[in-house]
């Protein structure tokens, strides 16, 4: 394991950031004293799976039940009867 004090840390970080590609880790050092740890972080690959629409919806009718979350088809025809307000914007009284 290799050793570093807080000012080389300061002055060196270039040469102490290719140091850790190689070392697993890197000890920090104040006054002979080791006071830090300095390890490398490997990036992990996203586990969560892209976002499927179906597969939402079938998991909140499982937790809510059918009832509380109506068809889109009922929601669509809802939506449509409330935009038809009875006056038409081309027209000018």
């Amino acid at each position: 394991m290799k050793t570093i004090t807080i000012p080389d840390l300061r002055q060196r970080w270039p040469e102490a950031e290719a140091a850790l590609q190689v070392e697993n880790e890197i000890l920090i050092a104040r006054d002979a004293q080791p006071v830090a740890r300095l390890v490398r972080v490997s990036a992990s690959p996203a586990r969560c799976l892209p976002w499927n629409p179906a597969v939402h919806t079938a998991r909140i009718r499982k937790i809510l039940g059918a009832k509380i979350f109506p068809g889109v088809a009922a929601l669509l025809a809802e939506t449509r009867a409330d935009r038809k307000l009875g006056f038409n914007l081309t027209s000018r009284a």
